[in-house]
């Protein structure tokens, strides 16, 4: 009896929210229509046709293929053979004219810009650049080029300039003429003691009577050492 009774209020309860449902569903469907009525898309309220001309501020021709940028979105156009050009941006949107021997112009479109067009006449001023001077000189005659030719000192390469340096007449005159460093001069100095420490209370040797003194006199010799120096 109770499980007929608790059925028969759980069916009146859903015929009942039924009969509520759909007035309010209908409500709030209305409700959405008059606010997107009220306030329309602002994305496509924003949407903005940019047309017009660019020309040249001196002589008001149309400027051909003028670059027209959409600074930070990554897209634009070109203008005609005449400097027509047209293209949809946004407002606030700021747009670059820039062509090859003008200065470059920028505009914002207008945030508060009524309606969805605007039309401007864009005027470039010249890019006056200042060339360094060119001297032009007649070509050389075939004598001219083959004196120069033969004349014309290549510099060494990196096997040459190794083979120079490790030369035996260019290391003798390098020692010969570079001084002593530190340890070179200390060296000689120790042997100059020990040289007087050994001889110490004798004559020292003379030599002149030294044979292998005379062998490397003789030595020296047929290198040149003894030869005079050029200035070089």
């Amino acid at each position: 009896m109770n499980f007929m009774y608790n059925a028969c209020i759980f069916d009146r309860m859903i015929k009942l929210l039924r009969y509520i449902s759909l007035p309010v569903f209908l409500f709030c469907l209305q409700q959405g229509y008059a606010q997107q009525s009220a306030n329309p898309n602002p994305y496509r309220d924003s949407v903005v046709q940019l047309y017009g001309v660019v020309m040249t501020a001196d002589s008001l021709q149309g400027i051909p293929s003028c670059s027209v940028i959409v600074e930070g979105k990554g897209r634009g156009t070109i203008t005609s053979y005449d400097g027509v050009f047209s293209i949809a941006v946004l407002k606030g949107d700021r747009i670059t004219f820039s062509s090859i021997g003008y200065k470059d112009r920028s505009i914002i479109i207008p945030r508060d810009l009524e309606g969805n067009q605007y039309s401007v006449i864009q005027l470039l001023v010249s890019d006056t650049t200042y060339l360094p001077a060119t001297i032009l000189k007649p070509r050389p005659t075939r004598e001219q080029f083959e004196r120069d030719f033969v004349n014309n000192k290549v510099a060494d390469d990196l096997y040459e300039t190794a083979r120079k340096n490790t030369n035996e007449a260019t290391m003798r005159q390098l020692i010969a003429n570079l001084p002593s460093d530190g340890r070179e001069a200390v060296n000689y100095q120790l042997r100059q003691q020990a040289t007087k420490a050994y001889y110490a209370g004798q004559v020292p040797p003379m030599n002149i009577l030294n044979p292998a003194a005379w062998a490397d006199f003789i030595k020296a010799w047929k290198r040149g050492d003894f030869k005079k120096k050029s200035n070089d």
